[in-house]
């Protein structure tokens, strides 16, 4: 048994031996075997199984998603105790002459809490973070829940920051309004709270955010609004500088929008009263002290324009690159042009002051590009009286000078055509409420009128009739087609909206008769054609600045086509036409001198408180205007296209033509033209019964018909009128000569004295 035993053993050992031997070779020649990533990571026992390590690897995913965008690049808290030194940006005119420039003080003046006003910190408090003091850095149940609504609802990363978040968005991140950088603002913010004492961070606030313009501090703002320190402020100025970090730009009483700086002063102070730290009396002895502010020093042409470019910058780079990123800002306006429109509405306004007239404006533009090339919103931007108030962005009444829109839609629609007759005469027009009784500026009334004369002579009942055919809503769709935003909520206006009844921008008025000088394509204003950064890198540039005069014959405009062509050409050529307007204006301001191819319309607002003349070419639009910029009443016999805003524009228009070829409106393939009675508009008698005219028509539009004036009626023997419809006695039927409209008939041999008011519903 052991030798049997024995030799069962080796002899099993050599078999391993032996069949070892191919497994040996082959690691020979193979490379050495390298574990699998699931066998170097051992996973405690309790999460080997499969349903755990899924979670865990897309744990890891989000982990690194999160480092990677948002973690990666976050700046440190500690970086608020340093300021950087600020770079100069620069706003030049198209030709590179030099218009403002935009820098911070490197040497600004910071201050300790202590130093400012307990006034100062509460409002800033009030306006800005009313929690401060009890929030770790950032406020989920007021401004985070605030923000989310915004980002929801909106679409918009708006509201819910708190002063602490401010300071980290201010100092040390990008303007950018994205998810990511939201995120940022908010762990920053938890960090800085950590960091950095209540009192700490309130002091880095009102010392590193900006308060507009240079100012950037609250010391720097209190030396440039008030020529004063910080400590010297009271209540009311203390409110209004509160109130102006959220948006600088925007709230500046040196802006854009001066009064928007009043309405953010009484927001804060409303906020104080309601946080307890003043009383109702106290805000309201500040809300009615009158602010005196130190004028801006700082060397500015065009400043209309160029707060106007400032704002452009701020909404889309952010306060900080704007004000402190070393742009080289190139823009559309031409210098040149810009100082004479300026001398010209000072000038003009001056000539006006026994009219009651205190302000003027002015705006030029090229319409197949939208470039602005000058903008004068007041007759002194440093004027006490007139001040920095920018007419040209101001909401105002256009009166008549909208009109030719409303005659254009009735064109398009082929609902008139320019012999179609309009019936002026004595009318009121149903309502829901009262009825609505226009008169016409020369308060007469004029008979059958053709709508080339209705427009020329801008007559309001014809142009009222146009509208009520047309429809209000049809209009306030229309104006928004033409590029008009304020117009757009027919439940606002009736039938007065022809009649200038809504209020609309002098911009947005130049963009509109840009289509009509574009052959009915829109063109949006531009004031920037370039935008570089401080290593000379484009940031953005408008590439149709190119476009030339070979592109304004062709038509070849980039941008949405409101009207047709045809109709375009209809209403230019209405508009230049000194024999359709001659009725109302005679030999007047609206001929420029050596220039008879220039389109214009005025436009004068009831009781005289606006009053505009805008006018353009294929190559350029003006637009000028002239009243008060609190909207109180001009001299009654303010007469428009004799004094006004038409002297401003016939100058400002002869000085742009002064060595420019004239340009006609180019006419479209689609415009007929031939004879017409002169009072009927159709097709004239071969035996020359009514005088005839030549008139131009889309294609189609033309008339077929064969007027005939005289027409069997009933007439009152009594008072040779056309007889009433519930008339029964003193009629008698009579040939006379009548003309038709929409709207019912007009006997023109009858007798007019004293007529009856026409009622249309």
């Amino acid at each position: 048994m052991p030798k049997t035993r024995k030799k069962s053993v080796k002899g099993s050992k050599r078999n391993r031996i032996t069949r070892a031997k191919p497994k040996l070779l082959l690691q020979l020649l193979l490379p050495p075997h390298r574990p699998s990533l699931r066998e170097r990571i051992r996973f405690p026992e309790h999460l080997r199984s499969k349903r755990m390590v899924a979670p865990l690897v897309l744990a890891g995913i989000i982990l690194i998603g999160i480092y990677w965008f948002i973690l990666k690049d976050i700046p440190s808290p500690n970086k608020l105790s340093s300021l950087n030194s600020p770079l100069t940006t620069k706003i030049f005119d198209r030709s590179g002459k030099l218009l403002f420039n935009i820098f911070v003080d490197e040497n600004r003046t910071l201050v300790s809490l202590n130093d400012v006003p307990k006034s100062v910190r509460e409002a800033t408090i009030a306006i800005e973070d009313k929690d401060f003091y009890k929030h770790r850095g950032v406020s989920p149940i007021g401004g985070m829940v605030r923000a989310l609504k915004e980002l929801v609802l909106r679409q918009q990363l708006q509201g819910g920051s708190t002063i602490t978040q401010q300071l980290v968005k201010t100092a040390l991140l990008t303007p950018e309004r994205t998810p990511q950088r939201k995120v940022k603002e908010i762990i920053l913010a938890l960090l800085v709270e950590l960091r950095y004492s209540k009192d700490e961070i309130l002091e880095m606030y009102l010392n590193q955010v900006p308060y507009g313009g240079t100012a950037w501090g609250i010391e720097a703002a209190a030396q440039r609004y008030f020529g004063k320190n910080i400590k010297e402020v009271n209540l009311a100025e203390a409110a209004l500088l509160a109130g102006l970090p959220q948006a600088p730009t925007r709230y500046s009483p040196f802006g854009a929008n001066p009064e928007f700086a009043q309405e953010r002063q009484l927001t804060v102070l409303k906020r104080m009263v309601e946080d307890h730290y003043i009383s109702q009396a106290e805000a309201d002895a500040a809300a009615t002290y009158e602010l005196t502010f130190q004028q801006p020093t700082t060397p500015i042409q065009a400043p209309h324009f160029v707060m106007y470019v400032k704002k452009q910058l701020v909404e889309k780079y952010g306060e900080k690159l704007v004000e402190q990123g070393g742009l080289r800002v190139t823009t559309t306006l031409d210098l040149e042009l810009q100082d004479f429109a300026q001398a010209t509405v000072a000038s003009e306004v001056a000539k006006l002051k026994t009219y009651k007239v205190g302000n003027g404006a002015a705006l030029v533009t090229r319409p197949y590009t939208g470039e602005i090339l000058a903008m004068v919103g007041s007759t002194d931007y440093f004027a006490s009286e007139s001040g920095n108030f920018n007419v040209t962005i101001a909401e105002r009444q256009p009166g008549s000078s909208i009109k030719p829109i409303n005659y254009a839609i009735g064109i398009e629609n082929k609902t008139v055509t320019p012999a179609s007759v309009l019936i002026d005469e004595p009318s009121c027009f149903g309502t829901f409420q009262e009825p609505y009784c226009p008169k016409n500026y020369d308060g007469n009334f004029h008979g059958p009128v053709q709508v080339r004369f209705a427009l020329g002579n801008s007559y309001n009942i014809p142009a009222v009739k146009m509208l009520k055919l047309n429809g209000v809503e049809t209009m306030t769709a229309s104006t928004s087609a033409f590029g008009i935003t304020t117009l757009n909520d027919p439940d606002r206006f009736g039938l007065s909206l022809t009649l200038g009844g809504g209020e609309v921008p002098m911009t947005e008025m130049a963009t509109a008769f840009g289509v009509f000088a574009n052959g009915g394509l829109r063109k949006d204003l531009v004031a920037i054609l370039k935008v570089q950064d401080a290593n000379g890198n484009v940031l953005e540039e408008y590439q149709d600045a190119n476009l030339n005069a070979e592109i304004i014959s062709q038509l070849l405009i980039n941008g949405p086509r409101v009207i047709s062509r045809e109709t375009a050409f209809l209403i230019s050529h209405i508009l230049l036409d000194q024999n359709a307007r001659s009725a109302a204006f005679g030999s007047s301001f609206l001929q420029v001198s050596g220039h008879p191819a220039v389109s214009v319309k005025t436009g004068t607002t009831d009781e005289m408180r606006d009053n505009w003349t805008i006018g353009f070419t294929p190559e350029v639009v003006v637009a000028t205007w002239v009243g008060n910029n609190d909207n109180t009443k001009m001299n009654p016999y303010l007469t428009s296209g004799v004094t006004g805003a038409a002297p401003i524009w016939n100058k400002i228009m002869g000085f742009y033509l002064r060595d420019k070829k004239e340009t006609w409106p180019k006419q479209p393939d689609g415009i007929v033209g031939l004879q017409v009675c002169s009072i009927t508009g159709l097709l004239p008698q071969a035996e020359n019964a009514c005088p005839a005219r030549f008139e131009y028509f889309i294609k189609g539009t033309e008339p077929k018909v064969t007027e005939q004036l005289k027409e069997s009626v009933p007439i009152d023997t009594s008072t040779d009128k056309l007889a009433r419809s519930d008339q029964t006695e003193h009629i008698e039927v009579k040939e006379k000569l009548v003309v038709h409209d929409a709207f019912g008939l007009y006997c023109i041999d009858c007798n007019h004295e004293n007529d009856p008011v026409h009622t249309i519903r």
